[in-house]
């Protein structure tokens, strides 16, 4: 974890770097997962000083007049959404959610349903924190080129570990390998109970490790009011680009949220 002027210079460096780089970045697919080491610091299963109290976990809701599948939500509310692809050394994920918590923020991990078969706790580390859970298939392999059958199986076992876990599928669904599902897979997901598949329109590209002001520099060069951002559990570039990636987003008064908070009015 960096210490706090280590922050503050990585927070400089990414001030530093032009705008254009982030916007470069977007990618088409998501990462491979790969599991990094996690910071010694990490607080395992500490949900810190602004854990919620329990509830019921949220079902998919249907948004009234957004597309079927949602890469952002309103651009005139100063919320955005930060997202993040739930797979890797558990540590790592706890590291993640503890420094959101640190800062009042709230997230949504789309899980693999693997992980959650090897880690059926962090499910309920994720609710209790106030974070939303959904989705991200059962093998997180490249959904749009499967055919029917088995991409349906693929939501759908996903959706059967989330349901025994925490009594609800999930709150999105976001397709694997890919930022943009096809039309059959959007009628797959809508079959198996999700009204709309989650996009993004900022790719942090934290899964090529590139370092924590890199990953710094892209969000904030990309990022916008009612943005929906791409992170990944397990990768320690993810972690120490955390606290200043919050610290930024507060300075421009962008509040990170839920993606059910970023679209409801």
């Amino acid at each position: 974890m960096l210490s706090q002027p280590g922050r503050r210079a990585v927070l400089r460096a990414a001030a530093l770097a032009t705008a254009g780089a982030g916007a470069a970045a977007l990618s088409a697919a998501c990462g491979p997962g790969r599991p990094a080491t996690a910071p010694s610091a990490a607080p395992p299963g500490s949900a810190g000083p602004a854990k919620a109290a329990k509830a019921a976990p949220a079902a998919p809701r249907r948004f009234a007049g957004q597309p079927v599948e949602i890469g952002h939500g309103p651009r005139d509310r100063p919320r955005v959404a930060l997202t993040f692809h739930g797979n890797g050394d558990p540590a790592t994920a706890r590291a993640v959610l503890a420094e959101a918590e640190r800062a009042g923020a709230r997230v949504t991990v789309l899980a693999i349903g693997s992980w959650l078969d090897a880690h059926p706790e962090l499910a309920r580390r994720i609710l209790d924190g106030g974070h939303e859970l959904g989705n991200h298939t059962q093998r997180h392999l490249a959904i749009n080129t499967m055919p029917e059958a088995e991409a349906y199986a693929e939501i759908t076992g996903c959706a059967q570990r989330l349901r025994r876990l925490t009594g609800s599928i999930g709150t999105w669904f976001r397709p694997s390998q890919t930022q943009y599902a096809t039309p059959l897979v959007q009628k797959l997901a809508q079959r198996a109970g999700y009204p709309h598949v989650l996009s993004y329109d900022v790719d942090s590209l934290d899964f090529t490790s590139p370092g924590a002001a890199a990953v710094i520099r892209t969000v904030t060069g990309t990022i916008r009011s009612g943005s929906v951002v791409s992170l990944h559990f397990g990768y320690a570039d993810t972690v120490d680009a955390m606290p200043p990636l919050l610290e930024e987003l507060a300075r421009r008064n962008l509040r990170a949220v839920t993606t059910t908070e970023l679209l409801t009015p």
